[in-house]
């Protein structure tokens, strides 16, 4: 029998069911309030928030609820953890993601990136170094190796987290998941590329804010040229079968954000929302 996935987020885009999840500020307290939420998933903000890791490893904790855990029958924690780092794909860090991944966390946000050679930074620094010719050896590892804290974590042995974690869907049964954020017209050009080149994109972000601020509407979310930006994200995505997330769901726009097609649905940091309400009433999964 196959081992049950821990990544909700990867189970429910290889299922073909739209995802949902919310950005949450890495404190304990929003971990407390969101640990019983009907989120998928939640983004730990540390872009535009202070970087601490000491407050990320501690709210990444409180979000595990041992009653869900024991009721599901499953190692996968009910809300799955992922993080937003600092730094923008051109910075070409590694760090932010590697301890956030030694952490715990399924999966690393990347922004602003915008050509194949960050696109191929990001998802290396997801992963562990293996020998050359390897399977799946491309993009090459250049995680660093500290897996206990993050095996302890997941619930699995050292191995066993050696052989779960590398990044999905490159690697088929991998759980850790790469998203990018797609937040300029050089990024919009260049993601063909990175899509057909770079192997283990999981997901792709529309950054609507840092792209309207780009366009000259800041925040005019539904102009015309902002729309034809979504537009063209959408398309490249849907013919390369890689998913895509809306940042700005409400209630007012869910309906439309499914018929264009976003699968990782993302509403206001907030426990009960009337777009994540309708959202999983419109997709069956209230």
């Amino acid at each position: 029998m196959a081992t049950p996935r821990l990544n909700k987020v990867i189970a429910g885009l290889e299922a073909g069911q739209h995802v949902f999840a919310s950005f949450v500020p890495p404190e304990p307290a929003a971990a407390v309030e969101f640990s019983t939420a009907a989120y998928d998933a939640l983004v730990f903000e540390t872009e535009h928030r202070p970087w601490d890791a000491a407050t990320l490893r501690d709210s990444m904790q409180y979000l595990l609820n041992r009653r869900q855990i024991f009721t599901a029958g499953s190692l996968a924690p009910a809300v799955t953890p992922l993080v937003r780092i600092p730094v923008n794909g051109g910075e070409k860090a590694q760090w932010h993601a590697k301890q956030a991944l030694d952490l715990g966390a399924y999966g690393i946000v990347w922004p602003h990136v915008d050509t194949v050679e960050e696109a191929r930074n990001a998802v290396a620094a997801c992963r562990y170094p293996r020998p050359p010719g390897s399977p799946r050896f491309e993009p090459a590892g250049l995680r660093g190796d500290s897996p206990a804290a993050a095996a302890r974590y997941w619930g699995v042995s050292n191995q066993e987290y050696y052989a779960k974690s590398d990044v999905w869907p490159l690697d088929p049964d991998g759980e850790i998941l790469v998203a990018f954020m797609i937040e300029s017209q050089r990024a919009i050009e260049n993601l063909p590329a990175m899509l057909d080149q770079v192997p283990g994109i999981g997901l792709i972000l529309i950054g609507e804010g840092d792209m309207s601020q780009e366009l000259g509407i800041p925040r005019q979310y539904e102009h015309p040229r902002m729309r034809e930006c979504k537009r063209r994200i959408l398309g490249i995505c849907r013919e390369r079968g890689v998913a895509v997330g809306h940042p700005h769901v409400t209630a007012d726009n869910v309906e439309q954000v499914l018929d264009d097609g976003y699968r990782f649905l993302m509403s206001l940091p907030v426990r009960t929302h009337p777009a994540l309400e309708r959202g999983r009433t419109l997709t069956g999964r209230a």
